[in-house]
């Protein structure tokens, strides 16, 4: 496997925050008496903030603007992830990998700037990347394969060059659309699809341990500590 860049999902890829956002989405609702549906959270996932508020909007037939629900969700989310949120495990050891063997690196996530930049500075990641970016810039969620494209020119790296990593199945579907060499890395919100996303990823692998590296740069293997 050959590759320049790869690019990053962060919520249930790089970071450990399906969780927060599971109760974040269960306190939001609570708060107004409505249940949360089984497939609610994977269903926002893969949106940017606004299609994710719109989407919510409308399942709930709430009266609420899109802009009053995320300045909501912001303000339940800044504190975990400037504080509390952390990386996935052996991510750390995988980035430095890909960075000695100066394969390009970007973020390209559906949460706004105000809560990644804070949560990477915090994992000691944020200078890592060459280029970060969110859905709600190219204004479509990852359904959609604008975001991949929009960072795979912002590292100046053709698609076919670049190696995305996603956690569910409309991303690493429309990656795959984008040209790109997808990996799904295990989620249990997406567990359900693991079947669909095998049938369209490149690999699927259950953390970085097993992450592949560009054949051009030999085979050195990430290195885990414990």
């Amino acid at each position: 496997m050959n590759f320049e860049a790869a690019i990053f999902d962060l919520d249930g890829t790089l970071l450990n925050s399906m969780d927060v956002w599971e109760k974040i989405d269960i306190a939001f609702l609570k708060k107004r008496n409505l249940p949360v549906p089984p497939d609610y959270i994977t269903e926002i996932c893969a949106r940017s903030f606004e299609e994710a508020a719109q989407y919510t909007i409308e399942l709930f037939d709430m009266s609420m603007s899109v802009e009053s629900v995320i300045e909501e969700w912001n303000a339940m989310a800044a504190y975990e992830y400037a504080h509390n949120i952390r990386l996935m495990p052996y991510t750390y050891e995988y980035l430095l990998q890909l960075k000695e063997l100066q394969v390009k690196l970007a973020v390209a996530t559906g949460l706004p700037e105000e809560l990644y930049k804070p949560c990477l500075i915090n994992n000691g990641i944020y200078d890592m990347f060459d280029f970060l970016c969110s859905a709600d810039q190219v204004q479509k969620g990852k359904e959609y394969p604008d975001i991949f494209l929009f960072a795979a020119r912002g590292l100046k790296v053709s698609p076919e060059k670049c190696i995305v990593f996603e956690d569910v199945l409309p991303a690493i579907r429309s990656a795959k659309q984008a040209g790109m060499i997808t990996y799904c890395v295990y989620d249990k919100y997406s567990a359900h699809n693991e079947e669909k996303i095998r049938s369209i990823a490149d690999g699927y692998i259950y953390d970085f341990r097993n992450a592949p590296l560009p054949e051009s740069k030999g085979s050195v293997k990430v290195k885990i500590t414990k």
